[in-house]
């Protein structure tokens, strides 16, 4: 699984990056987690609010941190 946390480096992108790490975690789950920092990518990625979160190429949140509890959900949805 690839997770990807998009934005420009601010502290609501570290938080949402710590929680998502949090959940990985809390899931025992082998995924690769980034960041995606550099804003041409983020806007080839289409994304216009950050921070964003990717799983598997698929953008699943804009603009807002989410919980660690959240991103626990998102990826089980995500696993199917």
């Amino acid at each position: 699984m690839q997770i990807k946390v998009i934005g420009t480096g601010c502290d609501k992108c570290t938080r949402l990056y710590q929680n998502v790490q949090q959940a990985v975690a809390t899931l025992g789950l082998t995924a690769d987690v980034s960041k995606v920092e550099d804003l041409v990518e983020i806007v080839k990625m289409g994304v216009m609010s950050v921070p964003a979160l990717a799983v598997d190429g698929k953008v699943v949140s804009l603009g807002k941190v989410l919980k660690a509890e959240e991103v626990v959900k998102l990826l089980q949805k995500a696993q199917g």
